[in-house]
């Protein structure tokens, strides 16, 4: 059991990682928001949807280290009132998992000490949100391409900023209490050349759900992921985040009367079927 005082010398996100400041971004405007800084991460938390609006975690590929996450567990945040987090009722006895928004092994890096605390501290609900536990193809891609970004942080020793979150659109399904988000964006910021550079990236399955159940009992079925690298302009729009010094440095930006790939697809967005796609 953790205390408030457990957590009081986590620093959280270092703006300074890429030698430009990238702070932690914040909502334009609509709920209050609470920070939560973590060793190498932060994050604001909703308190109204019970979930992270935004978290930011720091990677330097030239002091990742392999640590194991053998025997932790995952435990709510003591400095955020338990009713103001999707807590373990949320995950129990059905098929969804608790997703780690920050990645697990992103913020594995430092000193032996702070790799092991940037590692535990991950496994806070405030850090999960519930997705589907079978994952398929698109999923698999989605997870792939986490992997991409950190394996290229790794091999070229490059620091990054990546940015992740669950869209909270009001419309989302209930379950226990919970809207379940659909959607989860993601922005890699990175140095290249000698400038900040960006790059975008959506995992949807909106458009592949249909009806969803609103049973207290079981979680609405959720359908195959799709993943696209899409315009950061187009993540902030999604999740009303100020993105704009990211969108201003987009490796994939929108280009006015761009058509569509495909039919209900917004133009602009490249669906991936390869990590061999991602524009960099």
């Amino acid at each position: 059991m953790t205390s408030p005082g457990d957590l009081a010398d986590r620093t959280g996100l270092d703006e300074l990682l890429l030698g430009v400041p990238v702070p932690l971004p914040e909502l334009r405007a609509g709920p209050a928001t609470v920070r939560l800084d973590y060793t190498h991460f932060s994050l604001r938390m909703r308190p109204d949807r019970r979930l992270a609006a935004v978290t930011a975690v720091g990677v330097d590929g030239a002091l990742l280290r392999d640590v194991s996450r053998e025997g932790i567990e995952w435990r709510l945040d003591p400095r955020l009132p338990a009713g103001q987090q999707t807590g373990p009722q949320v995950y129990a006895r059905n098929d969804l998992d608790r997703g780690h928004l920050v990645r697990r092994t992103d913020a594995v890096w430092g000193t032996a000490a702070e790799a092991r605390q940037g590692n535990e501290d991950t496994f806070h609900y405030t850090n999960a949100a519930p997705q589907a536990a079978a994952f398929n193809q698109g999923e698999e891609l989605w997870l792939g391409l986490e992997q991409h970004l950190l394996t290229h942080a790794a091999t070229y020793q490059r620091r990054l900023v990546v940015v992740t979150a669950p869209v909270l659109d009001p419309d989302d399904p209930v379950y226990r209490g919970v809207q379940l988000p659909l959607r989860f964006v993601k922005v890699a910021a990175f140095v290249d050349d000698g400038g900040l550079a960006a790059t975008g990236y959506v995992l949807d399955q909106t458009a592949l759900v249909g009806t969803l159940s609103r049973a207290v009992g079981e979680p609405p079925p959720l359908g195959a992921f799709r993943t696209f690298q899409v315009p950061v302009a187009d993540v902030a729009a999604l999740t009303g985040l100020d993105l704009d010094q990211l969108a201003a440095v987009d490796r994939l930006p929108a280009v006015a009367g761009q058509a569509a790939e495909e039919p209900g697809v917004p133009a602009g967005w490249v669906r991936l079927t390869d990590l061999t796609q991602v524009r960099w």
